[in-house]
């Protein structure tokens, strides 16, 4: 899933490609992929892009003061072409793309734009076309933006006293802190060499100052990585940047043990023993304990 560096990255793509340019025409490839209808999608055609932002993981186009608000979800991407096929259709329900926004552009031969593609069966990618970026559900409730410059070590340690949630999943919360996902969270832990399974609660006045400290830098190196990048190169480089989230089984690179995983229904988690939880295993199962 795309998650705030590559989100920030395609919004910087875009502002360089997208911003300036008018909307041609939009065509909808899968109906069920709008979560809006008022106003009408067909009303960003003839308006120009002015901006574009990033709220947690939604990219969110300025179209002349309408926004075309996306969520790519798990398995969602964003697909940028110089000269977008003239004459190939979307097919509803048999092509992977959901959504194509053609752009003018009296300089080029063909007309750019981007595709809004979805693989696999499980149909989340989301798109909403609203007068407000807060009329989005799942805007409004968004918790502070970590790499905000307002949200310091103070800020994090309100959000974590008395909480219960296991620290790793209050940092994939979006409603507590905006943007971190599975992959982000399992790096910005190993940096912090906390245990995924550590009670935010508990955490002492040293290990809020690391888990922030942690959380910045992995962020902020991930954004600076993914600047510039063209969005068919995203997906690569973050895996690249990994140090233990996808690398279950390999050393990790901090301390030479063997990176571990946890695996549950719907995702897993990738964890270094020697790093982050003394050396001690953690059961693969979902209400996972350390084992003694």
């Amino acid at each position: 899933m795309p998650e705030l560096p590559e989100v920030e990255a395609l919004a910087g793509f875009l502002r360089e490609r997208a911003v300036g340019r008018v909307v041609a025409r939009i065509d909808v490839g899968a109906i069920s992929v709008l979560k809006t209808y008022d106003p009408p999608v067909t009303s960003l055609a003839g308006l120009e892009i002015t901006g574009v932002s990033r709220h947690g993981k939604f990219l969110d186009l300025d179209v002349s003061g309408l926004h075309l608000v996306v969520h790519l979800s798990r398995a969602g991407w964003l697909r940028w072409s110089d000269t977008l096929p003239a004459t190939t259709p979307i097919r509803p329900g048999k092509s992977p793309i959901a959504l194509r926004v053609r752009l003018d552009d009296p300089d080029l031969p063909g007309d750019p734009g981007f595709d809004l593609t979805e693989a696999g069966t499980q149909k989340r990618l989301a798109v909403y076309v609203v007068r407000d970026p807060q009329e989005v559900p799942g805007i409004v409730t968004l918790g502070p933006d970590p790499l905000d410059p307002a949200f310091d070590v103070q800020a994090l340690a309100r959000i974590v006293t008395g909480s219960r949630q296991q620290i790793k999943g209050l940092l994939r919360d979006q409603s507590v802190l905006a943007g971190v996902g599975n992959a982000y969270s399992d790096e910005v832990l190993h940096a912090a060499r906390l245990s995924p399974f550590a009670v935010a609660g508990k955490l002492g006045d040293g290990e809020v100052e690391r888990l922030w400290t942690a959380m910045r830098t992995v962020l902020t190196e991930a954004v600076e990585a993914a600047a510039g990048k063209p969005a068919k190169e995203l997906k690569d480089a973050k895996r690249a940047g990994m140090r233990v989230h996808g690398r279950a089984g390999q050393s990790c690179p901090t301390c030479g043990d063997t990176v571990r995983e946890v695996s549950f229904a719907d995702r897993a988690l990738q964890y270094c023993p020697s790093c982050q939880t003394g050396g001690k295993v953690l059961a693969d199962r979902r209400l996972s304990r350390l084992l003694k």
